[in-house]
Formats: C-alpha cells, structure tokens, sequence
C-alpha cells in the first residue's frame, strides 16, 4: 500500500469518527453542538431562560432569544448559588460546585436513533437549598441506553430562589412574589415543549421526576396550573406533602411568605430591595441561611393556588399516572429531622400518651416504647415520607390514573453496618445505574448489586415510556388500586399488599385535626416534638 493511498484510508476511515464526535442539534432555540458517550448524545449546559441576574434577581425567568451561530454543549453549566459551609455528610461532594446567579440550564442525554423518544425530565433535591443537575449521581447516560431521553435542570435555590416580599410583590402585576425556582421549573419544561423534538423527543410524553425536594417539586407541578399540560406522567420519590406558608397572611404557625421575607431583609440589615438586590449572590446565600430562612412554596393564588392537601383532597391535581415511593430508612441519615431519645422507654410512653391523648394508643401500637430508638426514626419517616407516597397513590387512583406505590428497603454491609439501612436518596444510584458516581463518604455500593439497579431502571424507564413500570426478567408491579399493591425493594424486588397497616391512616387524622385546628403545621413536630393533638373535629369523620 502506497503512502499516499495510506493516508487517504486513514482519513476515510476519521471522518465518520470526527462526525459522530460533535453531534450538532439545530433547535427552535439555536443550534448545539454536544458530544457523544457511547451510543448516547450529550448536550450540557443548554440555557433554557436568561439569567437571573442583576437588576432580574427574584423576576419570573424570562425565554432565552435565539442565538446565533452554533453553542458548544459540552460542559454542564453552573450550579445554583447557594450556601457555603455546609456541615459535611454522606451527601457532601468531594470538591465544592461551581456556582453562579448564571445557573438557568439544563442537560440532554438522547439516543442516537432518538424518534418520539419518551423524555425523563429530572429534578435534582437537596432542600430547595443546596444541589445540582451536574452530580455525577444523575448521569443520564444509562438511561438513555434504554431509548429514553434524559433532561436534568438546575433551577433557583434558597433565598435566591424562594424570596417573597411585599415590595417584589409590588413590581408584579399580580401582586405576588416568591415560587421563583418553582417558575424555573416550568421554564424548562416549556424549553422542553418546544425544542425536544429537534433531539429526537416526544413533547406529549414527558415524566416529570424528582427526589427529596424535587419530589416535593413534582407535587407542585402536579398543583400548579401554570404547569398542566406539561407533563404526562410524575415520579415522586421521597416526597414530603407537608403544610405550606402563606403569601399574605399567617397559617397553621407560621409567618406569611411576605413576613418571612421582611423579617430576613431586617436581619440582613437591608432597607429596601434595592439593598437586598446590592448583596452579593454568595454573601446573600450565606446570610440568609445563618439567619434561618427556609425556602418554601407559598400559597399565592396563582402559581401555587392552595394548599397542596386541599388541591388533592378535591382532585385538582394534574390526571396523570404516578409512581411514588420513599425509604425504610430515610431519617437514618436526616437524624436532625427526629427529636432526641428520651432517658427511658417510660419516659417515651407517658410523652406520647401526653400529646396524642385518644390516639396514643393507635401511635404505641405502630410506634412502640419497647424499641423506642427506631420508633423515634419511624414517626418522623412515615410522617413525611411514608404518609405522602401512599396518598400521593391513593389521590391519583381516586382520578381514574394508575398509580405504583414503592418501599425502598434495601441495605449491603458497607450501608447497613454504620446504620444506614435505606437511607434518604440511597435508591438514585440504583435508578440512574450510576453505582460508581456516589459521593466520597457515600458507603461503596458492590457491584454484585447491579441487577438490582437493571430491574429499577427497567421499572422506571418503561413507566416514562407506557405509564406502567416493568423490567425484564423482574416481577410485574402491580397497581396500588383497591388493594393497596406495592413494591418492595429488598435484595431483588417483591411485590406486596398492604404497606404498614395503620400507617396511613394514623398520619392522615393527625393532619386532618391539624389542619381543622389552623394552629400547627404537619411536618417534623412530630412524636415526641408534637404539640398537643386538638379532640376530632367532625370534619374529619
């Protein structure tokens, strides 16, 4: 073989190598160039709004105008803004995030062959605080191998992004603030409505998914009317249906929105909004967490039109199909949600008895003295997590949608041994098949346990694809339905019925006197930190 007739064969033999290098992708939005991973495109750090910045700090996320010429997608973009310092945990990644006000982008992991591909739309947790689209956890890759395309999104977080304030309220036409990471969200999946097609995505197929706060994310867009229309199916995971604050006046013990946000400019010694707008981003993040704000969805009358159990006690919730679940073990690594033990389970009992008054023996029985340590993890789990998932099924099979229910219980020896059975998000590894890009003090999932992951993406990529969970070669998942089906994931998955009896119902009437009372929330003040339990009212009959 001549050199010359060589180098041509060389070359011949690069070019298809060099195309498939740079997938290039001409959206309504401008045209990307990503690249490829596997059999897989990638496309990271798309903007799907303009930048929050400046004097558009706590504004609706405006659309991005079109760009010229082609953008490089090849990076994910920064995360949110948000506090530094935190206290590590099993959470904690190795090196500090990238951060920036510049934060509005999502990512894309799409089949090569991608044609009306079903899209899994990803929202990440961490709070409404802390998080982002770029955890290696969330890779989207393996995913995508089973012909669904993968869009994850950083949205606002924090006071940056759950701010409300009488004089933001004023700049808005419809006197309203606050709900701005919430606005995002529906941002991006509007971005999605109109350019996911160009990759190969079906717009009338979208599942919105999330955990921790992203569950609680996917509850308000299944609440939010601005939203309908979206989204055709829902994944919560872990979610927590818990009371929200007010826009304009106090409910159920805590501040309106608009308080809390006066409140934190007072303690940021910021007299106006123009102050507050003048803090640097960080320094503002940083401030604001240390002097306690938290950032909720509020009750607006707009974005957010009630509260989430109203919506959902009267069926206004978006009919779409859902799959929810939590973990066996979510407090185990959240023990600043529970209350500390008490000296004596005697000590445990009379407490209990003292603020559930004629359920306490209905709270004992699920809950007992005998092993009071566990139970103390178990109130606050089911309270939040267990509580929210079975009515989340229970609300969506009341409007005519199928709806899966899950129990995650799965532990391995490097999980269990420090006391982390099934702890709080330890099922994203297995969903996403990313056992190896777990965060450093993560305990090392074996690979033996790699079935286990292929069975949880199988379940969850054919949910996205038809609305019914299976897998290959693993147990069909029955619908919650009349029964009250479930799926139990322990060394390989099991189906069941009849997840925890009494569970449900003991969390349902503690909301129900709550909410009738109007003077607690529902959320962590909870066993042992509960206030007194007012007597049944009739309206929870």
């Amino acid at each position: 073989m001549t050199r010359t007739l060589a180098s041509l064969l060389c070359l011949a033999l690069a070019a298809p190598v060099a195309a498939q290098a740079a997938p290039q992708v001409d959206a309504p939005s401008g045209a990307v160039q990503g690249t490829i991973e596997g059999d897989i495109r990638a496309f990271k750090g798309i903007p799907y709004a303009l930048p929050p910045v400046g004097p558009r700090r706590w504004q609706p996320p405006a659309p991005m105008p079109r760009w010229q010429g082609v953008r490089a997608a090849t990076q994910f973009g920064a995360a949110c803004i948000q506090p530094e310092n935190r206290v590590p945990s099993v959470y904690s990644p190795d090196v500090p995030l990238p951060t920036s006000e510049d934060c509005l982008t999502l990512n894309i992991w799409a089949p090569a062959d991608a044609r009306k591909a079903p899209v899994f739309f990803w929202i990440h947790g961490g709070a409404l605080v802390s998080g982002s689209s770029r955890e290696p956890m969330y890779d989207g890759r393996r995913l995508a191998e089973q012909g669904v395309i993968v869009v994850s999104i950083n949205y606002r977080l924090g006071v940056l992004g759950w701010l409300a304030h009488p004089a933001l309220s004023a700049e808005t036409k419809q006197r309203v603030s606050g709900n701005y990471g919430l606005l995002d969200q529906i941002a991006a999946l509007t971005w999605v409505r109109h350019n996911i097609a160009a990759f190969g995505g079906d717009a009338g197929n979208v599942t919105i998914a999330g955990e921790s706060a992203g569950a609680l994310s996917v509850m308000y867009l299944l609440q939010s009317p601005l939203a309908r229309g979206l989204f055709a199916k829902a994944i919560a995971q872990s979610a927590y249906m818990i009371s929200m604050p007010e826009l304009k006046k106090s409910v159920h013990g805590a501040p309106s929105g608009e308080a809390a946000g006066t409140m934190l400019a007072s303690a940021l010694q910021a007299p106006d909004l123009a102050g507050l707008r003048a803090i640097d981003a960080q320094n503002l993040a940083n401030r604001a967490a240390a002097a306690g704000f938290m950032p909720w969805g509020v009750v607006d009358d707009m974005v957010l039109p009630e509260q989430m159990v109203d919506t959902f006690d009267a069926g206004r919730q978006a009919p779409v199909p859902l799959l929810a679940g939590f973990n066996q073990g979510e407090i185990r690594s959240l023990t600043i949600l529970a209350p500390p033990p008490p000296a004596t389970a005697a000590v445990y009992e009379k407490e209990i008895r003292a603020r559930y008054g004629d359920l306490g023996d209905a709270f004992l029985r699920l809950y007992p003295a005998a092993n009071y340590k566990e139970s103390i993890l178990a109130t606050t789990r089911d309270a939040l997590y267990g509580w929210t998932a079975e009515r989340l099924a229970r609300k969506q099979s009341a409007l005519g949608q199928q709806a899966f229910l899950y129990l995650w219980d799965h532990g391995y020896p490097a999980m269990d041994e420090p006391g982390l059975h099934a702890f709080h998000a330890s099922e994203l590894p297995y969903v996403f098949g990313t056992l190896d890009g777990t965060p450093p003090r993560w305990p090392k999932v074996p690979d033996a346990d790699r079935p286990l992951s292929d069975a949880m993406i199988g379940y969850w990529t054919s949910f996205a694809r038809t609305g019914v969970p299976q897998a290959p070669g693993a147990p069909a998942w029955p619908a919650y339905g009349k029964e009250g089906a479930y799926m139990r994931f322990a060394a390989a998955p099991e189906p069941a019925i009849g997840l925890m009896p009494g569970m449900y119902d003991l969390n349902e009437e503690v909301m129900c006197r709550r909410r009738a009372e109007g003077k607690y929330g529902w959320n962590w003040n909870v066993g042992l930190a509960a206030p007194k339990l007012p007597p049944k009212p009739a309206a929870c009959d």
